[in-house]
Order: structure tokens, then sequence, then C-alpha cells
């Protein structure tokens, strides 16, 4: 089935959980217009993200603003709609809920498996297997670095007809030694860019990734400087074997990526490495990966679970 797809780059304001919602609304809207019949927002697109104070508060429910964005998206545009948000659940505990909704609502969820970094401070994770089901298609959902892990790839692997996927994946700061920094960040653009392009040769379907752009500074935990960087963008539609067929860097700033893409699985190009990781995350990014962990789980702890009601 061939259709007109599109992934939105959003440029969020961290925690301003109406101006972003507007904002998607905005792009998405855009999106519809131009005809496209499935529509990827991307992860954390009622919140942005960052080591700020202010998400611990910025979760919706199930059936939130969020969720009723996404339906009212679908209905508007008769579109298949999808995305990521902060979103707290009956249970008192805040996850990255990716929903999908269609003309008729939703269609399903998937939590992501493992926060990333600070993201830990936010929310805990899921282990649900990510497949949803679109009437006569299957949609694989995915999320930032979830991308990253040779499991997501085996548990979507010619199981789903199109992934929909978003990410909030920011840069390493320029930090010295200057020369090291920039290198390990060049490193970092690159990576970010090809998970989401070739996530569709393990998984053997097309991927819609969408992204955010623009720059953030928050804290960074425990040490003594702020973090200052931007959001990799590289917002992309890839076909089933990995070529990229429309594309918004993220230099270019907010927008919307058409392209047509035909939704079915394919034999998978490459087969999951015999490892956790399908790339390679740099030294820096795993003592981060590593740190930030321990941080976050304590920080949720004592200042998200606490405010459970």
């Amino acid at each position: 089935m061939r259709v007109l797809a599109a992934a939105v780059q959003l440029e969020a304001v961290v925690g301003a959980v109406d101006a972003n919602l507007c904002a998607a609304e905005r792009l998405a809207d855009e999106a519809g217009t131009a005809g496209a019949k499935v529509i990827a927002l991307p992860e954390f697109f009622s919140t942005g993200i960052g080591f700020v104070e202010e998400l611990k508060d910025a979760a919706l429910p199930p059936d939130g603003e969020a969720t009723a964005l996404l339906c009212r998206l679908a209905r508007r545009h008769q579109a298949l709609v999808g995305g990521s948000f902060l979103c707290r659940d009956p249970d008192g505990n805040v996850r990255n809920a990716y929903i999908a909704a269609n003309p008729e609502g939703v269609i399903g969820r998937h939590d992501k498996d493992q926060p990333t970094m600070w993201e830990n401070a936010f929310y805990v994770g899921g282990n649900d297997d990510g497949v949803l089901s679109n009437g006569d298609y299957q949609i694989g959902a995915a999320v930032c670095w979830e991308l990253m892990r040779t499991g997501t790839a085996r548990r979507l692997r010619s199981r789903i007809d199109l992934a929909m996927t978003g990410s909030g994946w920011w840069s390493i700061p320029a930090w010295p030694p200057r020369m090291l920094f920039e290198r390990w960040e060049r490193n970092n653009s690159a990576t970010a860019r090809a998970a989401a392009a070739s996530f569709a040769k393990y998984v053997g379907a097309p991927v819609l990734h969408a992204a955010h752009a623009g720059t953030l500074t928050c804290p960074m935990p425990w040490l003594p400087v702020p973090y200052e960087g931007r959001f990799e963008g590289s917002t992309l539609i890839a076909d089933a074997q990995g070529t990229v067929v429309a594309e918004r860097r993220a230099d270019e700033g907010e927008g919307v990526v058409l392209a047509e893409i035909e939704i079915g699985r394919r034999p998978p190009a490459l087969e999951p490495p015999d490892r956790y990781w399908l790339h390679s995350r740099g030294a820096l990014a795993t003592a981060t990966w590593h740190y930030q962990r321990l941080h976050g789980k304590r920080w949720y702890r004592r200042h998200v679970a606490s405010a459970r009601g």
C-alpha cells in the first residue's frame, strides 16, 4: 500500500505543555493539509526534554490533552498519527508512552523500554513488544535509543509493515579539550542519523523518524557546569531498504518532511549483531549513560514517584 507519509521536526520549549501541543498541532496540520495519511510526531512532543525540574510536574494522563490531540488530528486528516509524551498512569508512575491513533481512535500504545541518561529522572521503562495493529497492517513503535538496541530490532524484525519512531537526541557539549569533544560530537550526530535510517534494514519496513531541533541549556546532574547544546534533528523518512527518501536537518529548524512510502514488510537487509547495541555509543556517552542512570533513578524516587496522587 503506497501512501504519503510525514515526519514532524519540532522546536519545543521544555516544560511548556500548552505551547508545545499548539506547535505540534500546527505542524501536523501542515502535513495533513499536504495530504499525508501517516504523521509521526517526535518523542516528548508535549514537553521537550532536558534535565529541567519542571518536567516532574508535566506528565499528562493517558486520556489527557496529548492523546486527545493525536485523536483529533487523526480524525481531521483521516490519517494515522503517533508520537510519545510523558504519561502518568493510574499506578502513579510516569512512562514515556508512544500512542498511535487513527480516525476511529487510539489503536495502541508502546512504552519506551529504558530511559536514556537524564531521562531516568522523569519516567520508568516499559516491557511491551511495541507492535500495534492498524487494520490490515502492523506498526512498530520505537523511541530514540531503542533504535540503538539489538533487542528492539529483534522484537520487531519481520513482524511490522511500518516503523513509527521519534527522538529527542541531544548533542555533546563543546567542552575542553575542544578538539576531542568536537570529534565526539561529529560521531554522535552521525549516529543519530544512522540509527534511524539503518533501523529499516534490521526490521524490513519503512521508517518515519520525527525529531527535535533547537538549542538546550539545563543543569548537568551531579556536575558544577551547565549543559549547553542542541538537538540533533535528522527528521527523516527511509524506505524498507534503509534509503533516506526525505530529510530535514537540525539546522533547518521546525518543519515537516513528506514522502511517499510503500507500507509493507520486506526481507530485512541486515542481521542484528550478536551484541547489546546496534551502534557504538562512544566513551563519553557510555560513561554518561551509567552515571546519569544512577542519579536519575534516585531523583525520580524522590521528586516524581513521591508526587503520586
